[in-house]
């Protein structure tokens, strides 16, 4: 046990895991994509899979470590957000309980991933008894808000990303509500960064559909440019304020992006990382 386990959730942006997979596959101990049966998503709407993906796929695992793991993540009578949690519990469950479960969504890209296995490998002794250490961690993530004028347009306060956890009694989404432990590590997320249609679906299809103004949203999103992000405000899809300021990196492709972006400025100190951990073993503490 205590194996590195990775799992992602193949839906209707699966293409972007040829994005996510191969920054982790080299560290992971054993890879497992979740994908519905009969291609539904948590909605309920269905999607088509090019067949050239499972090539692909084949392809870059070299070492044996990718399981397709299908089954039944639709149900009708539960929202779309418990069929999220509902989908990445069962994830874990096939992942195996004692090993770290670490859950990749399709749009979000380790820079290191190395150093991430690094610093939960300080915590192996939890999984001994992981039932009664149920602790999750965090990581820290650079929302991608649009691609434009021969680059891309992020949001300038990173955000929590909880990447992990030892016991997977998940809450909402990803988050068990326990004890988090943040990490200095950062993942670019791919959030918003696509087409009009590919966002438009999201919205309409992921675990918070109902809390979102989708046509408010896509008139903002269609008019902010390099030109006038400047003097723009709130871009969040829930609450505008939470994502209120954008800046701008050139680069076409993630490769170029993060060769260009220097997030020195935007990450998070050491003095934060402990203060927040403090702060969450204090809370936890008589819990």
């Amino acid at each position: 046990m205590k194996k590195i386990q990775v799992g992602f959730l193949l839906s209707y942006d699966y293409i972007k895991l040829k994005n996510s997979i191969p920054p982790v596959y080299k560290e992971a101990d054993e890879i497992f994509i979740a994908v519905d049966k009969d291609l539904r998503t948590w909605s309920g709407a269905t999607f088509e899979v090019d067949p050239a993906f499972y090539d692909w796929l084949k392809q870059i695992d070299v070492d044996n470590k990718i399981t397709i793991y299908k089954d039944d993540f639709y149900v009708p009578t539960m929202s779309a957000i418990e069929n999220d949690n509902r989908e990445r519990h069962m994830l874990s469950l096939k992942m195996g309980i004692g090993n770290w479960l670490i859950q990749v969504d399709s749009d979000e890209y380790f820079l290191d991933f190395k150093n991430f296995v690094k610093d939960l490998r300080k915590y192996d002794h939890l999984l001994d008894n992981p039932e009664k250490n149920k602790v999750q961690f965090a990581c820290f993530l650079i929302n991608m808000f649009k691609y434009t004028d021969g680059g891309m347009l992020y949001v300038k306060v990173p955000t929590r990303g909880i990447m992990a956890t030892t016991y997977p009694n998940y809450r909402v989404a990803r988050n068990t509500r326990q004890r988090i432990i943040y990490t200095n590590n950062v993942l670019w997320h791919e959030s918003l960064a696509r087409t009009e249609q590919e966002i438009d679906f999201k919205l309409r299809n992921w675990g918070h559909n109902n809390e979102v103004d989708v046509d408010a949203f896509m008139e903002k999103w269609r008019t902010v440019n390099k030109s006038n992000y400047q003097s723009m405000r709130g871009f969040f899809y829930i609450q505008p304020e939470k994502w209120n300021e954008l800046d701008f990196v050139e680069g076409n492709t993630i490769d170029e992006i993060t060769k260009n972006f220097d997030g020195s400025k935007l990450l998070p100190s050491s003095f934060y990382i402990w203060k927040k951990n403090f702060g969450q073993w204090f809370k936890f503490l008589f819990k």
